[in-house]
């Protein structure tokens, strides 16, 4: 419950504030409970309702902690630990341009590892909801991180007019001899 409180909520202060809104929110409601889900599920809807309400609130102000430097804090292995620093601030930053309808359903399943199923009980929503949502934001996310993935892709994606150029010979252009076309082999 803590990971979901602190990946919607981005800010470790925050996400103890409301970590401990929904833990008061789940002794109230315990009597309520209908056992209709597991108390786990039930329980991470509280979290996500409480993250939610915070957002809404405006209290939340996503920060993203500085990394920790100095000589003795650097990790012995040989991960370029820079490069995935990098790379998680650009995600954090990426998941931050998503609606929060899409963030939610994206951070419970794709970062998480909830299923649809669960993901869909804890937010209150159906689970083809569920499924649409993560799919736009994935979309979304894979615009704004594309680069991440193949650096050289701008580079090397064809054109609509170089498709076309290599589709139809121009005017002029000669065939080499023995292509189909030009007479021989007939």
């Amino acid at each position: 419950m803590w990971a979901v409180a602190l990946r919607t909520l981005r800010d470790p202060e925050e996400a103890a504030d409301a970590l401990q809104d929904a833990f008061i929110s789940a002794f109230r409601a315990a009597g309520n409970f209908r056992a209709e889900s597991q108390v786990t599920t039930w329980l991470h809807r509280i979290v996500v309702n409480a993250c939610l309400d915070r957002i809404r609130r405006g209290k939340a102000r996503p920060t993203v902690p500085l990394p920790e430097t100095g000589q003795f804090n650097e990790p012995a292995s040989p991960r370029d630990s820079m490069s995935e620093r990098e790379t998680s601030l650009l995600v954090k930053e990426a998941l931050d341009q998503l609606p929060e309808e899409q963030r939610a359903p994206i951070v419970l399943v794709d970062v998480e590892g909830y299923s649809v199923a669960e993901t869909a009980k804890m937010l209150g929503i159906a689970e083809g909801t569920v499924k649409s949502r993560c799919a736009r934001g994935r979309g979304k996310l894979a615009k704004v991180l594309g680069h991440l993935r193949n650096p050289d892709a701008i580079a090397n994606v064809p054109t609509h007019e170089s498709k076309r150029e290599r589709a139809t010979p121009q005017r002029g252009a000669r065939r080499p001899q023995g292509t189909p076309g030009d007479g021989e082999g007939r």
